[in-house]
């Protein structure tokens, strides 16, 4: 026997409940998380939210005033404002992971880069869309 193979190897658990506040994760794991929530709210959403608002809207001249009447209210407004940065960060977050699946910047620093600007960017895009929302311009 070896020396190498009589020393005790260390042993790597998972982290603890308590452990998990305290745990700090790298910013493009962060974006992952955000990509994948993004996901389920939309997809969630469609036939919760969009589908039937699409139908509500298309049905009669009548029904789409009504449905103007309802999102001209703002906690209305405001879903509509989450569904559209969840749009907007899927779509960014989704170039950079086919950017990724391509082999472009796979490093920790160009990862760490594209990670911060997909959430820079879905947020500016998200506040010149509620801007645009909420009547500013």
């Amino acid at each position: 026997m070896s020396d190498t193979a009589s020393k005790t190897r260390p042993q790597y658990r998972n982290i603890g409940i308590t452990q998990i506040v305290r745990y700090r994760l790298p910013l493009a794991a962060k974006t992952s998380i955000l990509h994948r929530i993004s996901g389920a709210l939309l997809f969630l959403a469609l036939p919760v939210v969009l589908l039937p608002v699409l139908a509500m809207s298309l049905e009669s001249p009548e029904s789409f005033a009504r449905l103007s009447g309802v999102v001209a209210h703002p906690v209305c407004k405001l879903l509509f404002l989450v569904l559209i940065w969840g749009y907007l960060h899927h779509f960014c977050a989704g170039i950079r992971y086919l950017a990724l699946d391509a082999g472009k910047g796979n490093d920790k620093y160009t990862a760490s880069k594209t990670a911060a600007s997909v959430i820079i960017v879905s947020l500016a895009l998200t506040v010149i869309a509620g801007l645009k929302l909420f009547g500013v311009w």
